[in-house]
């Protein structure tokens, strides 16, 4: 199966609760009217599109069909396919920044980030799979040394990876570990580094202070490498994933999403609110367990396999 179809699999729940309701809605009308477009809200509210979102995409779609007098409302799908299309795409400029040739002389570090729970661990080990499946010479930090049996999970997906680690001891200083990681990388000759972060998300300053000590070891032991921050979010976790993705940004700007669990969920549709009301564009989505189960975004496929019925 590839993973095309993978996908369309693992939006299957997503699925009935967007794209056949909506099928459903627009096949029960003769006319587009006003009920039409409120029965449309109730169904993207409901697969966890926000409030702000929806009200944007159905104005859009009013006016549209005002302009170009659509009566049909089968039209509505097509439309409606191209809008979320337009926010998914809005960003997205998604391929592993760490494979760019304009990059391939410096040190790339990943910086990952997000709360206990939602797969963070998990897609460090497949990122760095999916780095060293490219040929590129990649290091993981145990940073995160706050959690239990972190540090153990994270060396059992290095070992699957094929790829080395630098620990500590638990409850050390994260900066620390990133910081002989990063003496690691120069002396073996590293491309990518990524670090795993402590996933508390107790207080805003608590989170902060951790990872400005982090990006302070980056900023003075590698000045020169290319660094991004990607959030992890569970995509199940529905409406809480737009709170989450807030605290983060607003504590360490966030570059982009990895977007994990997307196969076991309905609530898919937060996808949609976070590119467009956060403007922070999704990189990665995770659709199984394998090591081989993360793979960068593409909007189109994505919106292709949604509205494949």
């Amino acid at each position: 199966m590839n993973f095309f179809q993978r996908l369309k699999e693992g939006l299957t729940k997503t699925k009935e609760k967007l794209t056949k309701q909506i099928d459903n809605l627009l096949a029960s009308f003769r006319k587009i009217d006003e009920e039409l477009f409120e029965q449309l809200e109730e169904i993207l509210i409901e697969s966890d599109i926000a409030v702000n979102t929806v009200m944007q995409i159905t104005e859009q779609l009013k006016q549209e069909v005002k302009i170009n007098n659509i009566s049909d409302p089968q039209q509505i799908r097509g439309l409606l396919k191209q809008k979320l299309y337009d926010i998914l795409s809005k960003n997205n400029n998604t391929s592993l920044f760490a494979l760019d040739e304009k990059n391939k002389d410096k040190l790339n570090i990943i910086l990952v980030v997000g709360v206990n729970g939602t797969g963070k661990t998990t897609s460090i080990g497949k990122l760095a799979w999916m780095l060293s499946d490219n040929s590129k010479k990649t290091l993981l930090a145990a940073a995160d040394t706050f959690r239990a049996a972190a540090s153990e999970q994270l060396t059992e997906w290095a070992k699957k990876a094929h790829v080395d680690i630098v620990t500590h001891s638990s409850g050390a200083d994260p900066g620390a570990v990133v910081y002989d990681a990063i003496h690691a990388s120069k002396k073996r000759g590293i491309d990518v580094l990524i670090c795993d972060t402590a996933g508390r998300l107790h207080t805003k300053s608590n989170l902060m202070d951790e990872l400005k000590k982090i990006r302070k070891v980056i900023n003075k032991e590698a000045p020169d490498s290319i660094v991004e921050t990607l959030l992890v979010i569970d995509a199940s976790s529905g409406q809480n994933s737009m709170v989450q993705a807030k605290v983060f940004d607003e504590c360490v700007s966030i570059d982009g999403i990895i977007l994990t669990k997307l196969d076991g969920t309905a609530k898919g549709g937060i996808i949609i609110s976070i590119c467009n009301e956060l403007n922070i564009p999704v990189k990665y989505i995770g659709i199984g367990e394998k090591a081989d189960d993360l793979k960068p975004f593409d909007a189109k496929s994505f919106i292709e396999a949604l509205f494949d019925i």
